[in-house]
């Protein structure tokens, strides 16, 4: 990705120029994948959103099949509501989707709540992929908000809403060279370095996520309960479909800057429940080993393969 001298919004020309000017790069990855794949004659291939997958399938053709797994899937499923307008970005998603997903067998569609599968198009619709470390989470209404920015130009955002209401206590965390670990700004404003397991537990302990719309982190916030108030970052329209999306599974509110009022407010007159997706999120392990498993195995038993008694007899049951 390319950002503007702000370092908010993507430039999608130079984003593309810079693809472009990596090709050389690219076709020695893709000789090194074909290398690679016919030393270890792998029984399936997954993909977690990787577009030098959908060339090498597009290109060398291999009989080896493939799994693709992102929440991108969904927006190529017919069911799914796309934001009106920006035509441009919109047909450029999905066919970038499209592309990075040649020759797949199946498309694991990672979404916020279930839905019909689209057979005719191989999307089937699983829950997401989190981490292990949710389920033992013990949570509490801590007296902060946690933001996480995509971008560290949005830094100068957020300080200039403290400033004008230095009573919030925010932890903000933001992958900037010069923080190493944690910078306290004054005694309500802290940023931190990313580190996953550190913005997990103190997520777990927050108010409410202040985030530009990411997948994963919206998803985490909302297996615990913690409201979201979702600022997509500016030219990037998967945040955007993200922050919709998110908001009709009743993750949070929406908006275009860092006005962190109206999620104050918001909070003042909501209670979050979400076992709806936590019964959902519960049984991603589940439905995607059983498409994994379906595609190695196709007609055969796939409980030879699966290390879990419990979950081999799901699995086999379902199939």
């Amino acid at each position: 990705m390319s950002y503007g001298k702000n370092k908010k919004a993507i430039r999608s020309l130079s984003s593309f120029l810079g693809v472009i000017s990596r090709l050389p790069k690219f076709i020695y990855s893709l000789s090194l994948i074909h290398k690679k794949i016919k030393e270890h004659k792998p029984d399936v291939i997954i993909n977690f959103y990787e577009p030098l997958a959908g060339l090498y399938y597009l290109l060398f053709r291999p009989k080896i099949p493939m799994i693709c797994i992102g929440h991108h899937y969904m927006f190529n499923h017919p069911d799914y509501i796309m934001p009106k307008g920006n035509f441009i970005s919109r047909l450029g998603l999905k066919l970038y989707t499209g592309l990075i997903s040649i020759g797949a067998r199946k498309k694991l569609a990672l979404s916020f709540y279930p839905f019909d599968d689209c057979k005719e198009k191989s999307i089937y619709v699983v829950p997401p992929l989190l981490r292990d470390e949710l389920q033992g989470q013990q949570t509490t209404d801590g007296d902060y908000l946690l933001v996480y920015l995509l971008n560290d130009g949005y830094m100068e955002d957020i300080i200039k809403w403290h400033n004008k209401n230095p009573e919030t206590k925010l932890h903000c965390f933001v992958d900037k060279k010069d923080i190493t670990d944690s910078v306290e700004y004054d005694s309500t404003l802290s940023f931190h370095q990313i580190n996953d397991k550190k913005f997990l537990s103190m997520m777990a302990h927050s108010k409410g996520l202040v985030s530009t719309s990411g997948f994963e982190s919206v998803c985490e916030a909302m297996y615990l309960d913690k409201p979201v108030f979702m600022v997509p970052v500016e030219g990037h329209y998967e945040q955007f479909c993200n922050s919709r999306d998110a908001a009709r599974a009743g993750a949070g509110i929406y908006d275009t800057s860092f006005e962190i009022d109206r999620f104050l407010t918001y909070l003042s007159s909501t209670r979050k429940d979400n076992m709806a997706f936590k019964e959902w999120t519960n049984q991603s392990h589940l439905l995607t080993l059983k498409h994994i498993y379906g595609v190695i195995f196709e007609n055969d038993n796939v409980r030879q393969l699966t290390p879990y008694p419990r979950i081999a007899k799901k699995v086999a049951y379902n199939s």
